[in-house]
């Protein structure tokens, strides 16, 4: 398949596009990255350099693209970090030229505003514009649980919250456009505080994936798991398959960052539980 990828780039480390191309490379995806920001490293460091591009040159790069006369060819729209509130209409009006050129293409959005333990890191005008005008045009959403929180409206989900909580959510967020939503980082009350889980919700059901909870915080999770979400669904057609195969692959690449001591997400060492995933944590359906 062949996926146009609108996010953040970074020269050091893996986070956006910098986490998102060569896993899907890895899979034997064709990728057409596209920039908002080409930074240094990711923002966590606390410092970096580099330029938050103009919408203008963003929308520039999507059209030249255009010129080549391939969207016709794209199967799938990503999008993550905007980096600027104003990138968001070049991400909607890009979507419109791929669905244009090809109906059956997909739109993915990983709404990237913040988690539970850091709150909202971005630009505060950014994430409702997201809700408003992103969210709607999206067929693929995975926000983490904080994000569906915001998204709905409901600050509880910040925390540990019943499961039937974050279904009803998912839910709202299907009724606004989106036909599956992929929930990470779930923190479902009353789980053992050593697991972590995520959840995939399609109109079809719901389902559940639990692995072991590892004393890391990795940036570029969310935007690999985003990534490998949205191939394996094209490739499988079944959110439940794309869940176990995704979940086995980010698991293991996490693992193989915690035991290198690195910062940085281990994608090249790791990149054989990408290409194969261990499909070994049990997907439940939920109904």
């Amino acid at each position: 398949m062949r996926i146009l990828s609108i996010q953040s780039s970074v020269a050091y480390g893996h986070v956006g596009n910098s986490a998102a191309v060569f896993p899907l490379q890895r899979l034997g995806h064709e990728v057409w990255p596209v920039f908002t920001v080409h930074f240094s490293n990711h923002t966590g460091y606390g410092a970096w350099r580099g330029p938050l591009l103009d919408p203008a040159d963003v929308r520039e790069v999507i059209t030249g693209i255009e010129e080549r006369g391939v969207l016709p060819s794209c199967d799938a729209v990503l999008s993550g970090y905007q980096g600027s509130p104003a990138v968001a209409a070049v991400i909607v009006d890009a979507v419109a030229r791929v669905k244009a050129a090809n109906p059956a293409a997909t739109y993915t959005c990983d709404p990237v505003m913040g988690n539970a333990k850091s709150g909202c890191f971005v630009n505060p005008e950014i994430p409702p514009i997201i809700r408003s005008q992103v969210v709607p045009v999206a067929d693929i959403l995975t926000p983490n649980q904080f994000e569906l929180g915001f998204i709905t409206g409901h600050d509880a989900l910040g925390g540990p919250s019943p499961i039937e909580d974050v279904l009803s959510a998912a839910d709202e967020v299907r009724a606004m456009g989106p036909s599956t939503v992929l929930v990470t980082s779930v923190e479902r009350a009353g789980a053992p505080a050593d697991v972590i889980e995520m959840v995939a919700v399609t109109g079809d059901g719901a389902w559940i994936v639990q692995t072991p909870r590892l004393p890391m915080k990795a940036n570029g999770s969310g935007d690999i798991t985003a990534a490998l979400f949205t191939a394996h669904l094209h490739t499988t057609g079944s959110a439940a398959v794309a869940l176990g195969r995704t979940v086995a692959s980010v698991y293991d690449v996490l693992a193989a960052t915690l035991e290198s001591g690195e910062r940085e997400l281990r994608l090249i060492a790791a990149q054989d539980a990408i290409a194969v995933p261990d499909e070994r944590f049990e997907v439940t359906r939920l109904r």
